[in-house]
Parts: C-alpha cells; structure tokens; sequence
C-alpha cells in the first residue's frame, strides 16, 4: 500500500483490494507468451466486475536474478567472453 497515492482517501480492506486486483491485472498483461495474455476486452470487463475471478499470473519473463560464478581460487567472478568491436572510419 506504500505506492498507493494519498489523494485516493484513507487505507481500507477495500482499496487494498482494489490496488492488488489492479496490479494482478497487470501482471496478468505482461506475461512473456502472448496467448497467457488477456485481451483489452477482458481487462475492461474485469476491472468493472469485483467478482470476476482472476488466474494467478506467471513468473515475470524477465527477472533479474544476482548470481555469483565461484572460480577455483574461491573468489567470484564472470564467465562471459564479451568482444567489443569499434567502427571507425578511415
């Protein structure tokens, strides 16, 4: 409820409801496969109906996730092997 705006009234049970049910909904529009999304159709009529019944969402597709790679020495770092290529001309 911390990223609600003040000017939308006090805290309820019933905006809690209100701002979880809406960020579902978002959630729900973002999915990676595009056949898990719901159409602009469905998203109006279910913000408009309190008692439409939402599917849980995905894991997001894009998650950033902090990995540490341990070399032989114990120490971290990177496997990547990135090429940089500057273009310049004659």
């Amino acid at each position: 409820m911390e990223i609600v705006d003040s000017s939308l009234g006090e805290y309820s049970s019933s905006l809690a409801d209100e701002v979880l049910r809406c960020i579902q909904i978002g959630l729900l529009c973002v999915q990676e496969s595009a056949v898990d999304r719901p159409t602009m159709s469905t998203v109006v009529s279910t913000l408009g109906n309190d008692k439409a019944v939402l599917p849980p969402p995905n894991q997001p597709a894009f998650v950033v996730k902090k990995a540490h790679n341990v070399d032989a020495s114990g120490g971290t770092g990177s496997n990547n092997e990135v090429t940089l290529t500057l273009v310049q001309p004659r």
